[in-house]
C-alpha cells in the first residue's frame, strides 16, 4: 500500500492543527458573545411601568423581602409610606457598578423627603461574601441586602439581565422599572422619583 511521503504528511498535519485551533477559537468567541449577551445590560425600556408582566399590589406579597448585610430582615410592605428604590446587583457587574454614584447621590439628595435606595445583590454564592468590601470599595451609602428567591421570581422572571431598578410610589406600587444602565437612565430614575415626590 502507497503511503504519505514525508512532507505530505507534515503539510496534512499542520492543516488539521490549524483547521483544529480555528475551531476552537470559534467556539470560545461564541461562547464569550453569549456570555457578553447574557450579562449586558438591555437599554431600558418604555411605558409607564416599564415591565412586560403584571405587577400585583404588594399586599399580596406582604411578607417578601430581604435579608440585609446587617443580617436584619426587610419586607417591601415595610416600606409603604416611602419612595423606594430597589436595585439588583453584583459587584462584577459593570454598569451596576457605573449606577452606584448616582444612586449614591439620589439616596443623599432625597433620603430627607422620604426615599429610600436599597441594593439586593443577585450576584449568586460567591459574590455573596464579596459584598462588604464592594460597599467599602464603592462607598455604597444605602442599605444593601440579598433577596428572597419569591422577591427575584416576582421582579426578574421576564429579564435577568442586571443592573435593575424598581421605582415604587408611597403607596407601595410599583411606577417604573428601569433594565440597564447608560446614557440617561440616572436621570430618568431621578425625574421618576422627582415625580413621586410632587404627588
Amino acid at each position: 500500500m502507497r503511503g504519505f511521503a514525508p512532507t505530505q504528511t507534515n503539510s496534512l498535519l499542520y492543516s488539521l492543527i490549524r483547521l483544529g485551533i480555528c475551531l476552537s477559537v470559534a467556539m470560545l468567541l461564541g461562547a464569550c458573545a453569549k456570555s457578553v449577551a447574557n450579562k449586558e445590560p438591555a437599554p431600558p425600556s418604555s411605558g409607564p411601568a416599564n415591565t412586560t408582566y403584571p405587577m400585583p399590589p404588594l399586599s399580596t406579597h406582604a411578607e417578601i423581602g430581604w435579608v440585609g448585610t446587617n443580617s436584619q430582615r426587610s419586607r417591601l410592605i415595610d416600606y409603604r409610606g416611602k419612595v423606594l428604590v430597589l436595585d439588583f446587583y453584583a459587584t462584577w457587574c459593570e454598569p451596576c457598578r457605573q449606577s452606584i454614584p448616582r444612586l449614591n447621590g439620589l439616596q443623599q439628595q432625597y433620603g430627607p423627603q422620604g426615599v429610600q435606595v436599597v441594593g439586593l445583590n443577585v450576584g449568586g454564592p460567591d459574590d455573596r461574601i464579596k459584598v462588604n468590601e464592594f460597599a467599602h470599595e464603592m462607598n455604597i451609602q444605602y442599605p444593601l441586602g440579598f433577596p428572597d428567591k419569591a422577591l427575584t421570581d416576582l421582579f426578574l422572571s421576564d429579564d435577568q439581565t442586571i443592573p435593575q431598578t424598581f421605582i415604587f410610589g408611597r403607596d407601595g406600587e410599583l411606577i417604573r422599572r428601569f433594565i440597564g444602565y447608560e446614557g440617561d437612565t440616572g436621570a430618568e430614575i431621578e425625574r421618576t422619583i422627582q415625580t413621586q415626590l410632587e404627588k
